[in-house]
Formats: C-alpha cells, structure tokens, sequence
C-alpha cells in the first residue's frame, strides 16, 4: 500500500466535518472582518478597504478553522504562523487578532492615532499576534520559508501560511522563494493568492501579466490548487485537505480567486477603491449592504 493510499482516510476525514454551522460561522467572521474594517477606517479617515475585503473569507478561515492558535498567547512556541505579503489589508486582520486576546479590543479604537501600535500595515515588534512585518511588497514568502523551515528544524509541526497579493507576483523575490521552497521540499510551507485581478494602479493582467498563474508554480514544483476565495466552504476543505496530507513533499500554492471590495457594489472591482474614505452617509450605505449579504452576531 502506497503512503497516498495510507494517507487518504486521513484526508477524507479531516474535511468530513465542515457542516452548516461551521459554514455559518466563518460566514459570520467574515463579515465581521468587513464591518470592522469599515469602522477603523472611519476612525483613520483613510484606509484600503478593497484589500481587505477581497481577503476576508480567507482571513476568517484561517484564523477560525484552520490554523493552530492559542487564545491569549500570540507567542505560544507551537503556533502555527501568518504573514501577510499584502501588509496594505492588515486592517482586515487587526480585529481578528484582538478576537483571540492577543491584545485588548479597545486598542483598536485608536487605529493610526498617535502612540497606537496599529499602523496601515502591521509590525511584529508592535502588535502581539504579528509574525512579520510587511508593507514593502514581495518579502513575506521568504520569511514564510524561513519559519517553514527553522520549525522543521526544531522537529515542530507547524504550517507557515503566506497571503500574497496578486501583483505581488511582479516581483522577483516572489520567484526567488518560490525556487528554493521547492528545492528543500519545505511542504509546511502555504502560499495563498488573493487573486483580486487588481493592484494599486488598475488590472493586474494591464500593469504586468502573470497569467499562466498556476503553471508557473507547477512549474516551480509547487502543489498547486484554485479555489474560490469568498466560499468559505471550499476554503476550509481544501486547507483541511493539505493539512492531513502527510504524504506530499512540496509546498502548496493556492489560487484564491476574489473579488476587490467584495460586499460593497461600488467598490467592486473598481481600482479607485484601493485607497479611500468613505464618507458618513455612503459608509452608513455600505454597512447596510454587508448586512443584507450575510447574518451577523
């Protein structure tokens, strides 16, 4: 019997579970991901509230299903780790973090003010729960891979799990990563692709094209896969799926295929929503139409 064959009752049971409750909940989280990001923006008076958006099933799952946390210890040895390539939607992730107590809710009230650690993008040395700091586009997969690699090191089972942008895949470190990941089999290494279509200046495919995607990563020897982004269900059976897969020897990239400023009619898809403010009456129409989209607690 072959290791594939060994492992394929693990698989089959680690996904076996995701009912409708589940579904419910990382439905629920990420809609608060959205609210929440509408609400430090208006405290901030500017913010990216498409970034953020387009990544908030993914945030939800990872944080709510799939990922090792414990509550109130962002150090704990044994975590599994994030880093966010596209530090520009840590606005997004902030409020989860204050979710799972790595740092007091109220903090959060004072997003970007003076003396506040919650910048626009994150920053390990100031906010618990931050594996890596980011704002310069293309680092996050090689501290991805060197956390994937010192844990392995260390004999610790943990999963370092990389959010990239989409035109992320512009830059040459990306591929850099992505090469020597592949050649020390670093399989406990995850990336993740918002692939939203969109970057700071327009399309993505206009700017630079990236496209074939995921041929280009098999072709690195990545285990590739494509998923829809903002279906939480697919989400969290395809991570449950790489995470009882003991057999695979090679890092995983996954294609999430998105929507920039998903929720939000006007703001999607529309590049001058990279960066903006809402003004009271049209955040106060956006929060109604969130709520329309999905149940909240």
């Amino acid at each position: 019997m072959t290791a594939a064959t060994n492992t394929a009752p693990k698989i089959a049971a680690a996904t076996k579970d995701i009912d409708a409750a589940t579904i419910a909940r990382l439905e629920e989280r990420a809609l608060f991901v959205r609210l929440e990001t509408l609400r430090l923006i208006g405290v901030a008076k500017v913010g990216h509230y498409a970034s953020a958006f387009s990544a908030a099933e993914i945030f939800a799952t990872l944080y709510y299903d799939t990922m090792r946390l414990k509550r109130g210890e962002p150090k704990w040895a044994d975590r599994d780790r994030f880093l966010m390539g596209k530090g520009h939607a840590a606005v997004g992730l902030f409020p989860i973090l204050a979710d799972w107590d790595f740092f007091p809710k109220d903090v959060l009230d004072g997003y970007t003010r003076l003396g506040n650690p919650l910048g626009d993008h994150p920053d390990m040395r100031k906010v618990p729960g931050i594996d890596f700091s980011s704002g310069s586009i293309g680092h996050a997969l090689s501290g991805g891979l060197g956390m994937a690699l010192g844990t392995r090191m260390q004999g610790k089972d943990i999963n370092a799990y990389v959010m990239l942008g989409d035109g992320e895949m512009q830059e040459g470190q990306v591929w850099e990563a992505a090469l020597s990941a592949a050649h020390h089999r670093a399989r406990n290494l995850i990336a993740i692709i918002d692939r939203n279509g969109f970057q700071l200046d327009g399309r993505v495919d206009d700017i630079m094209g990236i496209e074939p995607l995921a041929a280009k990563w098999r072709a690195f020897n990545w285990d590739v896969h494509e998923v829809n982004g903002h279906d939480v269900a697919a989400l969290a059976a395809l991570l449950r799926r790489i995470k009882a897969d003991t057999a695979r020897e090679m890092p995983v990239c996954i294609i999430a295929h998105t929507i920039k400023g998903k929720g939000v009619s006007y703001m999607e898809t529309e590049p001058g929503w990279h960066l903006g403010y809402l003004a009271p009456e049209d955040e106060a129409r956006a929060i109604a139409e969130l709520k329309r989209g999905g149940a909240i607690r």
